[in-house]
This record gives structure tokens, C-alpha cells and sequence, in this order.
């Protein structure tokens, strides 16, 4: 694998994920606020795992499933 190679890793889904809809669709006026939405975010990750399964069908990630 190329030494930085982000469309290859499904961690970097998530984290367009999380900088999509936890920080982009709700503006946080403090970091504590910040980190609460992320915080939130990401326990409704947990809940649905079918969301995160979804990462590892992406055609350029497959290899990874």
C-alpha cells in the first residue's frame, strides 16, 4: 500500500463522516460543545453498526471487509 493513500483507508470514511455531520451540520460555539457532538455522534455509530459496515463497501475499500 502507498505510504498515504487516504481512499484506501476506512478510517478516513468515518472521519468524513464525523467532520461532515457531527461538526458541519451542528456549529459548536465552545470545544466543549465540540467534543459533545462528536461524542454523540459517534455513540449513534455504536447503536447502528450497519452505518459503519456500509464504510467497507465502498469500492476502494473492500479489501479491507
Amino acid at each position: 500500500m502507498p505510504g498515504y493513500s487516504p481512499e484506501l483507508n476506512p478510517d478516513e470514511l468515518l472521519n468524513q463522516d464525523v467532520k461532515t455531520n457531527a461538526v458541519g451540520r451542528q456549529r459548536a460555539k465552545t470545544l466543549d460543545e465540540l467534543e459533545g457532538n462528536i461524542e454523540q455522534f459517534l455513540i449513534q455509530r455504536q447503536v447502528f453498526p450497519e452505518i459503519v459496515q456500509k464504510y467497507f463497501q465502498k469500492s476502494s475499500v473492500v479489501y479491507a471487509a
